[in-house]
């Protein structure tokens, strides 16, 4: 008979259930007195299991109860917030899921866009370049880098972030290779997260946002020492 074993304390007999044809394993042990006792038996479907097998998904006796409860609870919470009936739930999900996904692409549109002007921005201004600092809440990834590009890394460093001023977000160093090498990990460390990098762009995960001021301070610490006579 297939089965996991038995415990190493068990004495006495086993039963074993066997229906024909289809299947012959151990009792579980658990037994009522009535099929009665179980109410209500609510078979759900059928999930892929191991082996080639099929796993059985239902429910009985107060956890159907307990689960038409919760599904009518959901579904009055649902008709509230979606302003509709519950045969039109699915429909209204869908419409919602189509805004926000056409949102989400002006939204990344308008990012490119923004961080192409802050970098002509700052490249128009006769002030020295040798330090370029931003942290912009909304942006991401591709924002940072997009700025990166625009405005050049051969003499300028760059210290990037987006997200949560004061928990954990993204950061992006960028500059001349040796000083990336150099002060990536440091930045890293000082902003409590983990990054990684080559050819002059250092960029992670950051725990701590609110470090932004002594990463600041780190890197222009650094460029004075690079040129003592500024």
């Amino acid at each position: 008979v297939r089965s996991r074993g038995l415990p190493d304390d068990h004495v006495g007999p086993v039963r074993v259930v066997d229906i024909k044809g289809i299947d012959s394993n151990l009792c579980c042990g658990t037994h009522i007195s009535n099929l009665s006792d179980l109410q209500v038996i609510k078979l759900l479907g059928v999930e892929k299991g191991k082996k080639n097998k099929t796993n059985l998904v239902f429910l009985a006796g107060n956890r159907v109860l307990k689960s038409i409860e919760q599904s009518h609870n959901t579904e009055k919470a649902l008709t509230s917030l979606l302003k509709n009936g519950p045969g039109e739930h699915v429909e209204a999900v869908k419409r919602l899921q189509s805004s926000v996904k056409l949102l989400q692409k002006n939204n990344l549109n308008l990012l490119r866009d923004i961080a192409v002007l802050i970098a002509r921005d700052f490249k128009s201004k006769a002030a020295p370049k040798q330090l370029f600092v931003l942290h912009r809440k909304e942006g991401d990834s591709e924002f940072m880098n997009i700025i990166a590009n625009e405005i050049g890394t051969e003499e300028t460093l760059l210290f990037l972030t987006v997200g949560d001023e004061k928990e954990a977000g993204l950061f992006l160093l960028a500059g001349p290779v040796e000083a990336v090498e150099n002060l990536g990990p440091r930045v890293a460390e000082l902003l409590g997260g983990k990054g990684a990098g080559k050819r002059g762009r250092f960029q992670g995960k950051a725990a701590k946002m609110s470090q932004r001021g002594e990463v600041q301070a780190l890197l222009q610490e650094f460029i004075s020492h690079q040129n003592p006579g500024a």
